[in-house]
């Protein structure tokens, strides 16, 4: 189990284990790949350490602040100089409510 220090930009996330500190509002967005809505939220692990979490369409209802996520075969990222985690297009996004 990977813990936020570890994480590498530009690098898979094999498992990843967070509690959403806070949640932004979702937004919508369209590109030449397509439309949906995202949203950002914060996720802190188990060492107290916070990483952004972007959650994608339907992740962005299923989600709330105080939920443990667990995500699987994710992805890291860096944005606007800040690293960032999802679950991707392949990976897994569990919710375990509070």
């Amino acid at each position: 189990m990977l813990l936020v220090k570890e994480l590498q930009p530009n690098s898979p996330v094999p498992e990843i284990t967070l509690e959403v500190t806070s949640k932004e509002e979702p937004r919508k967005y369209a590109n030449d790949k397509g439309s949906g809505t995202v949203c950002n939220c914060a996720g802190k692990d188990e060492a107290g350490q916070e990483v952004r979490v972007t959650l994608w369409n339907e992740q962005c209802s299923q989600v709330e602040e105080g939920d443990t996520l667990k995500i699987g075969n994710g992805w890291c990222s860096e944005f606007r100089g800040q690293i960032q985690i999802s679950a991707g297009k392949k990976g897994t996004l569990e919710v375990m409510k509070k």
